[in-house]
């Protein structure tokens, strides 16, 4: 993907501008920066939600020329809002939740197909949520209903995935899942773009995006030295970056 001078608004104000940013197919991209950076607003610009100029392009073909349904195909995404108790009705359950992520591949009033019953069981069998299916959403822990969203991303079969704070309300051992759905996901030659906060887990990525105040800071191979230094400079030098086995963390300066 290749984003060039990208303008994006809220309203009349230009809360990115002119942005240029490429996103490695069949890798994974963190997307960092401090609140208010445009962490979530690059990712909804990506999918048509907010107003913007530029171009962004995917397989040389600008997003713009797409078709909703093409686009939802082709580019699924979890906002970190889904997660809001407000969103979803009281009696939807974690199943049908999933298999809303279908929608994109089915006609009008077109009934769910065994395909896409397979699909949606295998996601929440993936997110460790199988046995939530029957469960109404509003009924889960802010953990469960994150895993089933989850599901739901999983479930419309994209090439690209965005994802904005997918670790919101995951416990440890679902944190060290979602490391391993990512592996799997690089495996089958998915794109994945996640905005993060927990830095030791956007240093697992391939590839880091830092915005700042609305611009491009940074990005960069999540190993390079220059990487490291640009993220301690994004935070003002407020954090330092240790090494701890194979990994990278980041702790208060």
């Amino acid at each position: 993907m290749k984003i060039r001078q990208l303008n994006v608004y809220r309203g009349p104000c230009a809360i990115l501008s002119d942005l240029n940013v490429d996103i490695p197919r069949g890798k994974w991209t963190s997307v960092i920066g401090p609140n208010g950076a445009g962490k979530s607003s690059l990712l909804q610009a990506i999918t048509s939600l907010l107003k913007c100029d530029g171009s962004i392009t995917v397989d040389d073909v600008n997003i713009s020329a797409l078709t909703q349904k093409d686009l939802a195909r082709k580019i699924a995404w979890l906002d970190q809002a889904s997660n809001t108790s407000d969103e979803f009705g009281d009696s939807l359950s974690a199943y049908d939740t999933v298999m809303l992520g279908r929608l994109p591949h089915q006609s009008w009033l077109h009934l769910p197909s065994q395909n896409d019953n397979a699909v949606v069981e295998q996601a929440l069998q993936q997110t460790d949520a199988w046995h939530l299916r029957q469960r109404p959403l509003q009924q889960l822990s802010g953990g469960e209903r994150q895993r089933v969203l989850l599901a739901r991303l999983l479930a419309v079969g994209s090439d690209i995935l965005l994802m904005d704070e997918p670790l919101a309300n995951l416990d440890p051992p679902h944190q060290a899942d979602f490391l391993k759905w990512q592996g799997t996901l690089l495996a089958q030659g998915k794109t994945l773009v996640t905005v993060l906060h927990e830095i030791h887990f956007a240093l697992r990525a391939d590839h880091v995006v830092m915005l700042n105040k609305g611009k491009v800071h940074f990005q960069g191979s999540s190993q390079d030295p220059a990487t490291h230094q640009a993220l301690i400079s994004l935070f003002d030098g407020r954090i330092r970056l240790e090494k701890l086995g194979g990994d990278w963390v980041a702790l208060p300066n």
